[in-house]
């Protein structure tokens, strides 16, 4: 489990990011990349790593459930995500 740190660090940069978005668009599209410079770093959405909403594990995100594989697994054998079901052939 991810230190509550580093989650509170990668929240923030969601927030810097959803602030800055409009006008990193409107300085994109003048080609104005002088004040683009001057915009702080954590605002841009390349810095942003998807993490685990429940551990903040970094790796093995599942997109699609906003989870890591391993969160994934025990609560889709706990039976706790609704409509998936274990593979059987």
């Amino acid at each position: 489990m991810a230190r509550e740190a580093v989650k509170a660090r990668e929240r923030k940069r969601e927030r810097l990011v959803a602030k800055y978005a409009a006008k990193r668009a409107q300085l994109k599209a003048e080609g104005d990349y002088e004040a683009l410079d001057k915009l702080p770093r954590n605002a841009s959405p390349v810095r942003l790593h998807n993490r685990c909403k429940l551990t903040g594990r970094p790796k093995g995100y599942m997109r699609k459930f906003g989870i890591s594989r391993v969160t994934f697994r025990e609560m889709a054998s706990a039976g706790k995500i609704p409509g998936v079901t274990k593979a059987s052939w």
